[in-house]
């Protein structure tokens, strides 16, 4: 496999336990070179990811010594990524729930259309909890106004190739989009900036603590979190008016 010079796989991870050396080695396995961000992390996965960077060609570990949230880490490689000279990420949960196998899928849709946010329309399996779909509706459905149509499909669901100058742009305009809020907010932005967006399929997995699952997502917390957001982008829509490309 030949290293990728514009395109590169980037995981942002934040104590994901051993979930984050199996996600990298299957990331390496579709594509070259792979980019891990650990922020903060308080588990052994630095060390034990910064231990497989030291042999393994095409993976590289910038650290972040405190934990400022997926956006965040995100924004500290993108800006790193420019300056190296690439011009996409693609973003890959370290908690192995995306799909790594479509990894190459979806840089060649990029490639093509190098404009363009391509993202993960995902498609559930059985094992997803309830509540977290039922939820996940209603933040759709608002983003969708706020983007004045279904321009992106599912607007939280993180697996997506991102045009790096533009993603950087849009997280420099706002101090929020850091943690939880991250993907939809940033996705809103982009589209507001004009950015054209191809929604492909992909599948989304919810793994077991058996399996090595970890979430650290808050329900009282990240839902008040989410409020604030679609509270904050419907008044940005109202106060300000925006032509839709």
């Amino acid at each position: 496999m030949t290293p990728s010079s514009t395109h590169l796989v980037l995981i942002p991870s934040y104590n994901p336990g051993p979930r984050l050396l199996s996600t990298a080695r299957a990331a390496l396995a579709h594509w070259q070179p792979v980019w891990v961000v650990t922020d903060g992390s308080t588990d052994t996965s630095n060390t034990e990811i910064q231990t497989l960077a030291a042999t393994t060609p095409h993976l590289r570990v910038l650290v972040r010594p405190t934990n400022g949230g997926k956006g965040a880490a995100v924004l500290t490689a993108a800006e790193a990524a420019l300056t190296a000279g690439f011009t996409h990420a693609l973003v890959l949960d370290a908690d192995g729930q995306h799909p790594e196998n479509r990894i190459a899928e979806f840089m060649a849709a990029s490639a093509a259309t190098p404009s363009a946010l391509i993202a993960g329309q995902p498609i559930f399996g059985p094992e997803a909890p309830k509540i977290r779909l039922y939820g996940r509706q209603l933040s759709v459905g608002l983003v969708h106004l706020e983007t004045r149509g279904r321009v992106i499909a599912d607007p939280l669901f993180g697996f997506r190739v991102y045009p790096l100058a533009p993603l950087v742009a849009a997280l420099h305009s706002t101090r929020s989009a850091r943690r939880y809020d991250f993907d939809p907010e940033v996705a809103v932005r982009l589209i507001w900036a004009g950015t054209p967006v191809q929604n492909i399929p992909a599948t989304c997995r919810y793994l077991t603590k058996s399996e090595g699952g970890v979430s650290h997502f808050h329900y009282l917390r990240d839902n008040l979190r989410m409020i604030w957001l679609h509270t904050r982008l419907l008044t940005a829509l109202l106060l300000r008016p925006f032509t839709r490309p």
